[in-house]
């Protein structure tokens, strides 16, 4: 079969969640499902800000770069349904979207999307003007009923696709993301982690929080219960640091404030970016990783600090609960201090930590790339 990749969401070169799982999911898939061709659709009016070489290894992977100003493309593709993507490949079989976005296709062509959470349904909220006001134009609903398959990155995805849409779950596949294998548990000896740990400037003990900074991960959460923890005036307690790292989202001025504001303002590290090579390093130099999360689609960073043998404190709600599951301690995201009874825990009590080894290892053992990959090429096969 011929089969269409969207890509465009490559193009700005970030590596966010959507970018990480169209990467790790279509490098496995490439790999997997040889006997199919890939024409990639990318779209940018200057040059792109990823290095896609990495594509070129493959024999059966063509890329169609397209120069088309963006707003006037998605202007004519919403408003006249025109260009048909399939036809500027050349024709396909199936077109795959790893993200929402806008399309216009051809009848022939099958559309299988990705869809990875509904928190635009749930936190408006926490989304500008800019990207509500997208979210109307690109009519996700519409989209998705459009579409011959939706895939689901969780079941809680898969629930909420039901309420908000009715969408006939015979239609929804669940295919779970995976955990890049870079992540792993590293020699306590590597010159590395000193390397990193320098170049960061990182404590010698701290709990640590990955994410983007947005009202949506409740990191103003975490800033409270690292306040009740050290409230107790504990001196292990005390020797611990809070590390957030993650760059800015939208309203992330009031989580900034939070952060400048609280009395243990100089034991907060604030890191605002860091280099996807080195998070294996980060989270390996991590005593705790909290992840309170208000809504999550999958939940990434939590499952990648438990590849890396880091205990967990995760929230109990929506796909963290399926995610994380035994291998962590959910707590009350709504709760502060349910987070820090449940890092205190974890960061006193060094037989607590330890009896969650063997359930990190074997939840962590779920999620793997090429297992989503084969999933996807097994979804293909039966849309023949």
């Amino acid at each position: 079969m011929k089969i269409g990749i969207d890509i465009r969401c490559l193009s700005e070169g970030r590596r966010t969640g959507v970018e990480e799982y169209s990467i790790n999911l279509l490098d496995k898939i490439f790999k997997e499902g040889t006997k199919h061709e890939y024409v990639l659709f990318l779209n940018s009016w200057k040059k792109p800000g990823i290095d896609l070489d990495w594509i070129k290894k493959y024999k059966n992977v063509e890329i169609k770069m397209f120069h088309f100003p963006n707003k006037i493309l998605n202007l004519f593709l919403w408003y006249l349904n025109w260009p048909k993507i399939d036809k500027l490949l050349g024709g396909v079989d199936i077109f795959f979207m790893p993200n929402l976005n806008f399309i216009a296709l051809s009848p022939e062509s099958k559309l299988i999307l990705t869809i990875h959470d509904l928190s635009f349904e749930y936190f408006p909220e926490s989304f500008s003007f800019k990207r509500r006001l997208w979210h109307v134009f690109i009519n996700p609903k519409k989209l998705i009923k459009k579409a011959s398959k939706v895939l689901a990155i969780s079941d809680s995805t898969r629930d909420d696709l039901a309420v908000f849409y009715k969408i006939d779950p015979k239609k929804i596949e669940v295919i779970y993301n995976g955990i890049s294998d870079e992540f792993t548990k590293i020699d306590r000896n590597n010159p590395k982690l000193l390397e990193v740990k320098n170049r960061y400037k990182l404590p010698f003990n701290f709990v640590l929080f990955l994410g983007t900074f947005e009202p949506r991960k409740n990191i103003i959460g975490i800033v409270q219960a690292y306040e009740i923890l050290r409230d107790e005036k504990n001196k292990t307690l005390d020797r611990y640091k809070l590390v957030i790292a993650g760059s800015n989202g939208w309203k992330s001025k009031e989580i900034q404030k939070s952060i400048i504001n609280s009395k243990y303002s100089q034991d907060i590290r604030w890191i605002k970016f860091i280099e996807n090579e080195d998070k294996v390093y980060v989270y390996n130099l991590a005593s705790l990783f909290v992840y309170p999360s208000f809504f999550e689609g999958f939940g990434i960073p939590p499952l990648e600090a438990m590849k890396c043998g880091v205990p967990v404190v995760a929230a109990d709600n929506s796909s963290l609960v399926e995610t994380v599951g035994e291998g962590g301690v959910m707590v009350d995201a709504n709760r502060p201090d349910e987070i820090a009874l449940a890092s205190r825990e974890f960061l006193l009590n060094k037989d607590f930590a330890e009896s969650f080894s063997m359930d990190r290892f074997k939840q962590v053992q779920k999620f793997s790339w090429t297992k989503s990959a084969k999933k996807f090429l097994e979804v293909i096969e039966e849309m023949k």
